[in-house]
C-alpha cells in the first residue's frame, strides 16, 4: 500500500483546484464508453467537477495569496492487493471497497493532526476519484529509453484513488497542513500550531487495509520493513533479519514480527536482545516462538548469545502490555 502526501509544486495547490480536478476528470474524457467515475466524499457518490472546484476554492478563510489551498493524496494499493480485492468483491465491488476505504484513511488524516474538533473525515473538506489506470510520464525510464510513449497505458492492475483535501477544515476555521512536522515548543503550543507526522499516516493506511480487508501482508511487504532497508543502519537491518527469518514459521510469529518492525523502524531498540526482551507481552510471546525448535532441522534463528542474552533480560521480569 503506498499513500502519498503531493506538495505544493507538484500539485500547483496555490491557486484554483480547476487545474487538478480537470486532469483528474482525464480517464471520463479518453475512455468516454467506460462507466463514468464520479467523485465522492464519504457521503455523497455522484459529485460533480464543477461541485468540486465550488467547494475547495471557497474553502480559503484568511490564506493569502502563496498559501497552499489544497493538498492531493494518493491511496495506491499494490497490484497483489488490487488482485487480492478483486478476487474477494469482483470488479465493481473492488471499486465500491477501495471508495469506502479511502473514507476511512482520510478519517485517519483527519486523526493525525491531534486538533480538538478535527477526528474524523466529516471534519474536512476533500473530494476522492478512483481511477483505474496510471500512465506513462515523460520522467518514466521506459519512455526516455523509447520504449514507451508519454500517455501510453502502463500494465498491470493499477486501480487507484486521488484526493484533494482543502488547507482548511469543514468549518473554514482551522488550517490544516500535512507538510508542517513542528512539534511545537510544547504539548500545548503543538496542540494549537498543530503537527502531522506523515510516516505515521502512511503506516495507519497499511494496517487498516489489512484490518478492513482481512490481507495476509508478509512482513517484507509492509513500509517499515521498506524504510529500515532504505533508510535503516545496520543494527536497525540486523534486527528486521531476525524478525524476518522468524516471520516465515506461522501466522503468529509473522503477526509479532510486522508489530516489532514498526518498532525496529523508529529505531526504539539498542539491539536486537532489547527488541525481544523489552516490548511488553507481544515480545515475550515471540521471544518463545523464536527459542523454540526451528521447523526445518539445523536451522538456528536466533544465534545462541542472542538467544543468552534474551533468556538472562527476560528472566524474572514481569511481562505486561
Amino acid at each position: 500500500m503506498f499513500i502519498n502526501i503531493t506538495d505544493s509544486k507538484e500539485a500547483n495547490n496555490k491557486g484554483s483546484s480547476g487545474g487538478l480536478v480537470h486532469y483528474l476528470e482525464k480517464e471520463n474524457r479518453l475512455a468516454p464508453k467506460q462507466k463514468v467515475e464520479h467523485w465522492f466524499n464519504g457521503q455523497r457518490s455522484e459529485i460533480r467537477p464543477y461541485e468540486v472546484v465550488i467547494k475547495i476554492d471557497n474553502n480559503i478563510a484568511k490564506l493569502g495569496r502563496s498559501d497552499a489551498k489544497f493538498f492531493l493524496v494518493n491511496i495506491s494499493p499494490s497490484q497483489k492487493e488490487i488482485a487480492f480485492l478483486k478476487k474477494q468483491y469482483g470488479e465493481h465491488g473492488a471499486k465500491e471497497q477501495m471508495k469506502e476505504f479511502a473514507a476511512s484513511v482520510m478519517d485517519a488524516y483527519a486523526r493525525n493532526f491531534n486538533r480538538d474538533g478535527i477526528c474524523r473525515h466529516q471534519d474536512l473538506v476533500w473530494f476522492a476519484k478512483l481511477e483505474n489506470y496510471r500512465y506513462y510520464g515523460y520522467n518514466d525510464p521506459e519512455v526516455k529509453q523509447g520504449i514507451r510513449i508519454r500517455g501510453e497505458r502502463k500494465e498491470g492492475e493499477q486501480m487507484h484513488v486521488q484526493v484533494i483535501v482543502s488547507r482548511k477544515d469543514a468549518t473554514n476555521k482551522i488550517k490544516l497542513s500535512p507538510m508542517n512536522t513542528s512539534r511545537g515548543k510544547n504539548a500545548e503550543h503543538s496542540k494549537k500550531m498543530g503537527q502531522f507526522d506523515r510516516v505515521a499516516f502512511k503506516q495507519s493506511g497499511e494496517s487498516l487495509f489489512d484490518r478492513k480487508f482481512g490481507f495476509n501482508r508478509q512482513l517484507k511487504e509492509t513500509l517499515a520493513f521498506a524504510n529500515v532497508q532504505k533508510n535503516g543502519k545496520l543494527m536497525q537491518r540486523q534486527q528486521l533479519d531476525v524478525l524476518a527469518k522468524a516471520a516465515s514459521r506461522n501466522y503468529q510469529s509473522r503477526s509479532v514480527a510486522k508489530e516489532l518492525a514498526q518498532g525496529v523502524s523508529q529505531r526504539l531498540f539498542v539491539n536486537t536482545a532489547d527488541m525481544l526482551a523489552d516490548t511488553g507481552k507481544s515480545a515475550a510471546d515471540f521471544l518463545k516462538i523464536m527459542l523454540e525448535p526451528s521447523y526445518t532441522a539445523g536451522t538456528d534463528l536466533v544465534p545462541e548469545h542472542l538467544r543468552k542474552k534474551a533468556k538472562k533480560k527476560s528472566k524474572g521480569q514481569q511481562i505486561t502490555r
